[in-house]
C-alpha cells in the first residue's frame, strides 16, 4: 500500500475567522463543502480540493470538538508542534509579495543553493510556518 500524496491538513485554532480570511486574501483559497460537524470550522480548497481544514475551538465549549477528536489541550493550539512547516508549490511570487506587504504581514525570502527554487516563509496567524516554491525553471 504505498502512499500517493498528502490530502489535507488540519489547524486548530482560536482564531477561525481570521485564519479563514488569512488563507483567503492572503493565499488565493476559497472556503467550500464542509461536513455538518458539532463544531466550527471550515474546509480550504485550491481548485477542488480540501487542503486546509480549519478546526475553531470554543475555549467555553469543547464539547463537540473532544467528542470529534478527542481531548484538547489548549497550550498546544498555536505554532506548528511538532511539524516545522506546511510547503505549496506556487506561481507568481512577485504578485505574494506585494499581498503580503500591502497587508503589512512579516516573511522571509530564500533562493535554495544549486537549485532553481525560490522560496517565501510566512505565519499564519495562528503561527503555523508556510513555505511557498516558486520553481524558475
Amino acid at each position: 500500500m504505498p502512499l500517493a500524496n498528502i490530502d489535507h491538513t488540519s489547524i486548530r485554532t482560536l482564531k477561525l475567522e481570521e485564519s479563514r480570511e488569512f488563507y483567503e486574501s492572503v493565499l488565493g483559497m476559497k472556503v467550500g463543502d464542509r461536513p455538518d460537524f458539532d463544531f466550527p470550522g471550515y474546509w480550504l480548497y485550491l481548485n477542488d480540493h480540501a487542503v486546509i481544514h480549519l478546526v475553531g475551538i470554543d475555549p467555553n465549549n469543547l464539547d463537540g470538538l473532544t467528542d470529534y477528536l478527542g481531548e484538547i489541550n489548549m497550550d498546544e493550539v498555536s505554532g506548528s508542534g511538532a511539524v516545522d512547516h506546511l510547503a505549496f508549490v506556487a506561481t507568481d511570487s512577485a504578485e505574494l509579495i506585494k499581498t503580503l506587504n500591502t497587508m503589512n504581514i512579516d516573511f522571509f525570502e530564500r533562493d535554495v543553493p544549486n537549485m532553481d527554487l525560490f522560496q517565501i516563509f510566512v505565519k499564519d496567524p495562528n503561527g503555523v510556518t508556510l513555505e511557498i516554491n516558486y520553481w524558475k525553471n
